[in-house]
């Protein structure tokens, strides 16, 4: 966060400059920066929320989270089409609700945490249940899938955030005790339906030929010539050229680029390890949530007899797909190694509903780092044996 507000206070006024002489607002050179500040602010309020929210509570009200997602898609779909002012469109598509003193809220952000939520409560009791490959759970599992299509890949035209929200699922299901023919028979089906959406919307195909050279190139050019340009050492803070303009959506989604020019090789891949470092450690979590017992075999993919799995291991892992999604889909779209998307990267993107969900998801990846499973030894009649117990870090045992 401190360095997307170091990126947005050096290219946020060449970018309120732009916007005044483009649009004919009235943005004061601070605008953008105060905005993300207050941003930051918000977000970390949300982090230490989660944190401190017992996840109990957070895990019953999963179901809520994600109709209430559902729902708030639905009203913007709804007062979309009646062209309300409480709609904020941009380039074709509806995605954000407005409300009072200016803030903006992105249906698909509270979506992303109700599915987090709810799909990984559902996985783990239909596998402790053992009937995670029975329709107990694919019929939910499609009915998710589908209306995530319908209302975000469909209505809203967000494609990117549509290939968060399904690389989050299938990662779950990779980490269960699925059968590989079950999860490949899922990724082949998706496969196919995100072929027919990308043939089915002819802006998507427009970026599928700008992707091959064939169409406009605007976009993919200025991010690369803003990297280019930035060298080893970058060009340094205020200094940007592509921000002034040259480069769409330089503030948000083409921020990485940006951030090539003004602090070069050293710089980004500075934020890529920094990045690492994180994903790395929510791995750490969900490895500790899932550890099983030390003499123990390692559990077989048809194996649930070794330990019942909480649906706190698959949160944290649907949160490393999550954070993990956003990054490789915009750095490896900033440079074209796939066709760019319009999707933030977490942390350092100008915006606020994106960056405060996903701080919500890294408190509760906190909070869940403080449960452990330990190997207790207690001694009966019959002699010694192991027993799972799980733990938290906060609470003291005598």
């Amino acid at each position: 966060m401190a360095v997307g507000l170091i990126i947005i206070y050096a290219i946020g006024p060449s970018w309120a400059q732009f916007q005044n002489t483009v649009n004919n607002t009235s943005y004061s050179s601070n605008f953008f920066f105060s905005r993300q500040l207050l941003s930051v602010g918000i977000s970390l309020g949300a982090f230490f929320f989660a944190y401190k929210f017992r996840y109990e509570w957070v895990e019953k009200a999963g179901k809520w989270l994600l109709i209430g997602g559902f729902a708030l898609c639905a009203l913007m779909a709804i007062l979309g089409l009646a062209q309300s002012s409480f709609v904020n469109c941009s380039l074709g598509a509806c995605r954000w609700l407005n409300f009072p003193f200016g803030f903006n809220l992105q249906p698909v952000e509270v979506l992303k945490l109700g599915i987090l939520v709810y799909m990984a409560g559902l996985i783990a009791k239909r596998q402790n249940e053992g009937i995670l490959e029975k329709k107990e759970f694919w019929i939910p599992f499609v009915l998710v899938m589908a209306l995530t299509m319908i209302f975000v890949a469909v209505i809203q035209k967000d494609l990117g955030s549509t290939v968060v929200i399904t690389f989050m699922m299938l990662c779950m299901l990779v980490v269960s005790n699925m059968r590989w023919r079950y999860i490949g028979i899922v990724v082949g089906a998706l496969l196919l339906i995100g072929t027919f959406l990308i043939v089915l919307f002819p802006h998507r195909m427009e970026r599928m030929m700008s992707f091959s050279g064939d169409g406009n190139t605007h976009h993919i050019e200025n991010a690369l010539i803003a990297i280019g340009t930035g060298g080893f050492w970058g060009v340094g803070i205020g200094n940007s050229v592509q921000a002034t303009g040259y480069l769409p959506e330089s503030i948000n989604d083409s921020v990485f680029a940006v951030m090539g020019e003004t602090f070069g090789f050293v710089g980004l891949m500075a934020v890529v390890l920094l990045f690492a470092a994180l994903l790395g450690r929510i791995l750490k979590v969900a490895q500790r949530l899932y550890a099983p017992p030390k003499k123990a075999k390692t559990p077989s993919r048809k194996d649930t007899s070794i330990a019942p799995v909480t649906s706190g291991y698959f949160v944290v892992i649907g949160v490393f797909a999550w954070v993990a999604g956003h990054v490789i889909i915009n750095i490896m779209g900033m440079t074209a190694i796939i066709p760019m998307k319009g999707i933030t990267l977490p942390f350092l993107s100008y915006g606020g509903t994106s960056m405060m969900f996903v701080a919500a998801a890294m408190g509760l990846c906190l909070q869940l780092s403080g449960w452990t499973k330990r190997e207790v030894i207690n001694e009966d009649s019959s002699g010694r044996r192991g027993e799972r117990r799980t733990y938290h870090a906060s609470s003291r045992h005598h």
